[in-house]
């Protein structure tokens, strides 16, 4: 009986220490987040960047993506809800973190999209679709041409202009912005210069209020 006691209260240790290394590392990473994104705060916003809702908003979301993450995909309505729910006061800017195989592909047409007025279409259109081409093992980003024309998108300037140098400029800019900021994942969330303490829609939106409550 005693060796049971023995047994089960280690294993109950173990199963503390475990948690507690966890929330350890976690508490190490936001921090960590926190200081390098006062230290680089610079570097959140990028001329150009794709934006919405009122430039003079007084809080606003930074949010790095991959189109390809399945993440990003589920979080795109809610932070579209956040905006709708709070008009003037909240402006989304997206910035590009390609990690998965094919989204620097994803990125160009978007930034191509942009040329045309079409982003925020091209972002929700990729994001509706994207168990058609996102793949992991498989990834194929060509797919995403055959629901494009149905935006009424100049699909031969969006051919030429994804090609263009400063495209690939403004990847490598967001990757770098994004290293120095400690954007290891994707979604990665800023509200006004200030990254999610632990990750989830309801962290999100409490920092959103936070932030709202204390401008407004």
């Amino acid at each position: 009986m005693n060796k049971k006691i023995i047994f089960i209260s280690s294993l109950a240790i173990i199963a503390v220490l475990f948690v507690s290394s966890i929330w350890l590392y976690k508490s190490t990473e936001s921090l960590k987040q926190q200081k390098m994104a006062s230290a680089n705060s610079a570097k959140l916003l990028r001329d150009g960047a794709p934006t919405k809702g009122d430039k003079n908003a007084k809080v606003t979301i930074v949010e790095f993506l991959d189109p390809a993450c399945g993440t990003c995909a589920r979080f795109h309505p809610f932070v579209a809800d956040l905006l709708n729910k709070n008009p003037g006061k909240i402006r989304v800017v997206i910035r590009y973190a390609p990690f998965h195989k094919g989204s620097d592909y994803m990125v160009k047409i978007l930034e191509a999209a942009q040329n045309q007025g079409k982003f925020w279409q091209v972002l929700e259109t990729m994001f509706a679709t994207q168990s058609q081409w996102a793949s992991h093992n498989n990834p194929q980003p060509n797919k995403i041409w055959s629901y494009l024309g149905k935006l009424g998108i100049d699909l031969n300037k969006l051919g030429r202009d994804l090609n263009a140098p400063e495209i690939n400029d403004i990847i490598l800019q967001d990757l770098q912005d994004g290293k120095s900021l400690n954007v290891t994942k994707t979604p990665s969330f800023f509200v006004n210069g200030r990254p999610l303490p632990s990750f989830g829609y309801q962290q999100l939106s409490d920092l959103v209020a936070e932030e709202l409550a204390n401008a407004y």
